[in-house]
Parts: structure tokens; sequence; C-alpha cells
């Protein structure tokens, strides 16, 4: 093999991922019958797993091996309601979610201004991941005022939607006020909690959340794996039920 081999092999484990030969979840053979398999050394063997790892075709777990990949594709729409469940349950996708840590913790200004308090006011802030079918499509922080809903963290712990929540406290229904959006590389904690290489981009989305009377009620910054999901926006507003927010799992 030439200089180019490690695109060779590259290639060759892509087409049989597409093939249908390797299938999603398949483990790959060791770094050493790759080399035997495809003639080749191990820096081009390395080189073309991950460039197939950047690609999201391949998935490298430290003490355990290399794996094809298993991650949907979602369309994800995003309106006035967003609605996380609803989103995945239409495409035949199983949603989930993980609540990975929560604390009370003084609003900085960012935070304090999207959600109309003072800085330095209480707020739970939550961590959770969102899952399709089992695979990581998204971590993100939420940010609620703790006087307003001092229970939130608590309920969320058992599974309670944020939906129900803002129910039980009275609010019947909310929309989404503004939502930014834009892309970058993960950390690598992040990538590790969306097991992705570090070098494949993220989707960042950064909204908040208000009630009838406009008042801001949530405000939220969730981090999607880039290559399994793509966005559509749509401002109108098709009166659907209260929505669920982007990680409201």
């Amino acid at each position: 093999m030439g200089r180019d081999n490690w695109k060779i092999i590259r290639d060759q484990i892509s087409a049989e991922i597409s093939a249908g030969m390797l299938q999603p979840g398949a483990q790959l053979p060791t770094e050493s019958q790759l080399c035997q398999t495809f003639h080749a050394g191990r820096h081009s063997v390395r080189r073309a797993v991950a460039a197939l790892a950047v690609e999201g075709k391949l998935r490298v777990e430290q003490g355990r091996g290399t794996f094809v990949q298993v991650a949907p594709l979602i369309s994800y729409h995003i309106g006035r309601r967003t609605r996380f469940r609803q989103n995945l349950l239409e495409q035949g996708i199983s949603p989930a979610g993980e609540q990975l840590a929560d604390a009370v913790v003084p609003a900085s200004a960012r935070v304090a201004a999207a959600l109309g308090l003072a800085e330095g006011s209480p707020v739970h802030r939550l961590l959770r991941r969102g899952l399709a079918d089992g695979v990581p499509i998204n971590i993100g922080l939420s940010y609620h005022c703790a006087t307003r809903f001092p229970d939130l963290a608590a309920q969320r712990m058992e599974g309670v939607s944020v939906t129900d929540i803002y129910r039980s406290h009275g609010i019947t229904d909310y929309f989404r006020k503004r939502t930014i959006v834009f892309a970058r590389r993960p950390d690598g904690e992040e990538a590790g909690l969306l097991m992705q290489h570090p070098d494949q981009p993220v989707m960042v989305l950064q909204k908040t959340d208000v009630d009838a009377a406009g008042q801001p009620i949530g405000y939220s910054e969730a981090v999607w794996a880039a290559d399994r999901v793509q966005f559509s926006f749509d401002s109108q507003d098709e009166g659907e039920a209260a929505p669920e927010s982007a990680i409201d799992v």
C-alpha cells in the first residue's frame, strides 16, 4: 500500500458500514488484526479509524475497543412550542433522559438577565443528558428560579417533566421566546458525555421560555451532537399542547 493507504482503509471500512456488512454497535477487529487485514502499519490504521470517528461512523472507547456508531439522524422541529418527547416519538424513536447533577447556585449576570432576576439570586442549575434509542444526542444546563420553583430539582430527579412542574405552579402554557444557535467544538467532558470524537462539532442552543404573560420562567443551554440531528425552525403557533424544553426528558 502507498502513501495514502490510510484513505484506502478508511474508505473500505466506510463502505462496509454503508453496505450493512458492519452493523451498528458491531466491534471492529483489534488494531493488530486490522494491520494484518490491510497489510498496513499501525499509523495508517489509527489515522483511518480517527478519521471515521470524526465523521461519526465509529466510536472509540478506551479500554474496550472501536465500535460502529449507533446514531439515528433526528429531524428536530423548533417552534414557539417545542417538545423533546413528541419530536422523537413522531419519528419512531424512543426518548429518554438522565439527570447528571443539580445544585442551587447564585445566578450569573447572563442567567439573571435571561430570567429577569437580580444577579446572585438563587437558581436551580440542572445538568441533564437526552438520549434517542439509548444514544446520547444532547446534554444541557437548565436554570430556573429556586424561589418560584423550590421543588424543581427533586421533581426532575423523580422523572416529572418540566411541563407538569410548571402546571403544578399554575403555569398552564408557555412558549419559547428566543433561540440562539451556534456551532463549536466540544470540550473533553462534553465529547465524553455525547460519546463522540472531540474533533466532531456540536450545535449549541441557548433558549429562554416565558409564560403566557411573557415572564421568563426558564433558561437553558443545550449542546447537541451535530451529526445526529438536523433542526427546522418555525415561528408559527400551531396550537400544540404545552411544550417540554429541548432537554425536558
